[in-house]
């Protein structure tokens, strides 16, 4: 059995006694992070170590930055999303996995862009918007090429899209947010159409579960959320899939991440 679980940290460095103490606890074989706001060399690799971990990054100062942890060795394949050699933001972070035990896994930590505000203006689609499509546009792309290697693979992280009205606590407030706009989400259907699966939704179907809370107004007490958090799996990875959830407790957690993790088994 492989646990493997992403989670959108919000900074590696305020909420390293929080990851230690859920590594500790939760024991998942592979943790795919997000939202570093580190360089590669302020990783807390050492602390990460001494807890049981191999630690891959691509990091970035200030801003983004993306991990792979896994109890057994990893074998880094890409630090960047293909398809635009200009890009700089560390989004995404590629690599395989061989379990204790079980058979090799490849899996990507994905960091996707928020897009908002999604209009300037003049009402036309804002740069930081039209970045979110080209960027799920490239993904949709690998995706694609992934496929063809009939690999078993696990596409988890920060995806920054409601999938549906179920998946946002507001609706109608969200109607023109980047993460709930038509085009985000049909981009996200064509991702998924590809073949493959949301690992939390093939055992979780009630509506309004979320892995997200903002710090502002409230939100986690009258669990005002978001569920923005994906685990993607390939088919050849869906055919061992035998559990999902959602992890809350860290979320209710003293200085903890307004994120919380989203985690599947896998067989073997």
């Amino acid at each position: 059995m492989v646990k493997i679980a992403t989670w959108n940290v919000n900074s590696i460095k305020a909420r390293l006694p929080r990851v230690l103490e859920w590594l500790a606890e939760f024991q998942p074989d592979v943790a795919l992070l997000q939202e570093l706001k580190c360089v590669d060399d302020a990783f807390p690799t050492l602390e990460i170590g001494d807890a049981g971990y191999n630690v891959a990054t691509a990091g970035q100062k200030t801003y983004n930055g993306v991990a792979i942890l896994s109890k057994t060795p990893i074998d880094v394949e890409l630090t960047e999303l293909p398809g635009d050699e200009s890009d700089e933001q560390a989004r995404y972070i590629e690599a395989l996995i061989s379990p204790e035990g079980g058979n090799v896994i490849r899996v990507a930590s994905i960091y996707l862009p928020n897009g908002n505000p999604t209009r300037d203006e003049d009402g036309s689609d804002s740069e930081k918007y039209r970045y979110k499509l080209r960027w799920m546009e490239r993904l949709v792309s690998h995706a694609q090429e992934l496929l063809k290697t009939e690999d078993a693979f696990v596409l988890g992280g920060d995806y920054n899209i409601c999938e549906t009205d179920d998946d946002v606590y507001n609706p109608a407030g969200f109607a023109d947010d980047a993460l709930c706009r038509p085009e985000s989400r049909g981009l996200y259907r064509r991702l998924m159409h590809l073949g493959l699966t949301n690992a939390f939704r093939a055992f979780n179907t009630a509506p309004h579960t979320y892995s997200y809370w903002d710090y502002q107004r409230g939100a986690w007490p009258k669990d005002n959320g978001l569920l923005i958090d994906h685990l993607l799996l390939s088919p050849q990875a869906a055919d061992r899939l035998t559990a999902s959830g959602i992890d809350k407790t860290p979320r209710g957690k003293e200085k903890a991440s307004d994120h919380t993790p989203v985690w599947c088994e896998l067989d073997g």
